[in-house]
């Protein structure tokens, strides 16, 4: 018998359960793993970090289910620092197209799709009806909220995060730590660190101006 783990039992790990429940064998154990623990949610149990830890189950795998990208970066790092490894999470119907990589942790909902030539760091979370279209290049630790579209050749900078319904004009890049607010519509470069809102986006200084 494997343990599965999902850190983080609030919506985000919430939504991604019943995904990791079909993905595992049917003797598999599968649990929440979150700062709470030994509460029951879902029909499922929650444990503390180091109950998980020191549960004797075999085969210890995690995916951290957490929607900030700079949280889940701290998780990622606990996590490797007691060996424990990560497993992908992708629902039946999210699709991916030819020559795609994705690294380690990666969760895809239902209605997401990744098409041709992509390259996708570690831990990158695709929420319901995302798309990431072909050449994009998008970093570790990348939170796509639900409905976002991120069209061809879109460089992502680690830890961005991308709100609900955002639209990302072909050929851009959106800088590491960044954040792009629910409905923008971005049509210029997002530099690191900044948060842009609006259609079209502009800087949230700007917008206060």
């Amino acid at each position: 018998m494997a343990l599965f783990g999902v850190y983080g039992a609030g919506g985000c790990g919430r939504g991604v359960l019943p995904i990791v429940r079909e993905q595992i064998g049917a003797d598999d154990r599968l649990v929440f793993v979150d700062d709470c623990g030994g509460a029951s949610i879902n029909g499922h149990e929650v444990l503390s970090f180091d109950s998980f830890i020191a549960d004797a189950d075999a085969g210890k795998h995690i995916c951290i289910a957490v929607a900030n990208g700079l949280i889940r970066m701290k998780l990622a790092v606990q996590c490797e620092a007691v060996g424990l490894g990560f497993f992908s999470v992708r629902h039946g119907n999210s699709v991916q197209m030819d020559n795609v990589e994705i690294g380690e942790g990666a969760l895809f909902s239902p209605y997401t799709t990744v098409t041709s030539n992509v390259r996708i760091g570690r831990h990158f979370h695709c929420n319901l009806y995302s798309y990431v279209e072909h050449d994009c290049v998008i970093g570790d630790f990348v939170t796509f909220a639900p409905a976002v579209r991120c069209n061809g050749n879109v460089t992502i900078g680690d830890g961005a995060y991308i709100g609900s319904g955002a639209i990302i004009r072909q050929g851009l890049t959106i800088g590491a730590g960044a954040t792009v607010g629910m409905g923008a519509v971005v049509t210029k470069n997002v530099p690191p660190g900044e948060t842009w809102v609006g259609n079209p986006a502009a800087p949230i200084s700007a917008k206060r101006r």
